[in-house]
């Protein structure tokens, strides 16, 4: 997850290496989680992609693939949620 300040937040890169994905989405407190998530592009080699810019704080996330929902790998922290799984969690400084 790449990371760029900018005036009205900071620019952040989700990205999710899943090559047998038909679609990938980005959802989390950011987004009201599938109310308004993300649609991902897909990249070269099964990568998915996607850039939000997010104000200061903390923000919970997790990726919908192919209608089910999937944790971010690459994220080391991770909060429980109510659902009996955990959200990934990033910082924005």
């Amino acid at each position: 997850m790449a990371q760029k300040t900018k005036n009205n937040g900071t620019t952040k890169e989700f990205w999710l290496n899943a090559p047998k994905a038909t679609r990938v989405m980005l959802a989390g407190d950011f987004t009201d989680w599938a109310q308004r998530a993300i649609v991902m592009k897909h990249g070269k080699n099964g990568d998915w992609k996607a850039t939000v810019t997010l104000p200061p704080g903390r923000h919970e996330y997790r990726f919908i693939v192919d209608d089910e929902w999937a944790d971010d790998p690459q994220c080391l922290e991770r909060e429980q949620n109510p659902f009996g799984t955990t959200n990934s969690v990033c910082t924005v400084g």
